[in-house]
């Protein structure tokens, strides 16, 4: 409980002293409920870990299953709208904004949400859905719509989720591989760059060539 604090105070700037905290976090409440049913849940006790998650759902507005992994460190901010599955694992020091959900794609079996790195950072309004991994140190921006895996270190951005930065550089600065940017906009986006490239080039070589008519124009 004292990481969960902690993790507010450090993260938050609005918390100004721990009884605050305590008191009007509702982020910290849901997260406290969660522990509670997750270790119910553990118990194979029946039917009360649900009872418990759904009457933090309707106390917090923060809807987290019994059956997810949460690591220390974790940090909801304002957190109204925040949805964890099932199935979800979720890193140490990750930080959720309000809106977030962590859901499925459909009516598969095993594991079927998320799985988030340690460290990382998920905006307002933001979808990550199916059993794909966000790499430890990553962003994932405000409303972006994420449904394939995410390396370390990047920031995913847009609908569907594309990868703006690796590292910290923009990915116009590096070549977009398949491997690491699965994504369709991003192939495109290349194959634009190779034909702008291309149209410049021929540019520069007809103004080389041309002849240099200032001579030949008529005097008026």
């Amino acid at each position: 409980m004292l990481d969960d604090i902690r993790a507010i105070r450090e993260r938050d700037p609005a918390a100004r002293n721990v009884l605050e905290i305590v008191l009007t976090y509702s982020g910290l409440h849901a997260l406290w409920f969660y522990r509670l049913s997750h270790a119910l849940l553990a118990l194979h006790v029946p039917v009360l870990p649900r009872f418990v998650s759904q009457l933090a759902r309707w106390l917090t507005g923060i809807e987290i299953h019994p059956g997810a992994k949460i690591g220390k460190g974790f940090f909801i901010d304002h957190g109204m709208g925040v949805v964890i599955g099932e199935t979800t694992e979720i890193g140490d020091n990750v930080t959720l904004f309000q809106g977030v959900t962590l859901g499925g794609t459909g009516k598969e079996r095993g594991k079927r949400h998320p799985t988030l790195g340690d460290n990382v950072v998920v905006g307002a309004g933001a979808k990550i859905l199916g059993n794909i991994r966000i790499g430890n140190n990553s962003l994932v921006g405000a409303n972006a719509v994420v449904l394939k895996d995410v390396p370390d270190n990047c920031t995913v951005v847009g609908v569907p989720g594309r990868i703006a930065r690796i590292e910290g550089r923009k990915v116009t600065e590096l070549r977009l591989e398949h491997g690491k940017l699965p994504d369709p906009l991003a192939e495109r986006l290349e194959l634009l760059q190779e034909e702008i490239d291309e149209v410049i080039g021929h540019m520069r070589r007809w103004h080389e060539d041309a002849p240099d008519d200032e001579g030949g124009k008529d005097e008026a």
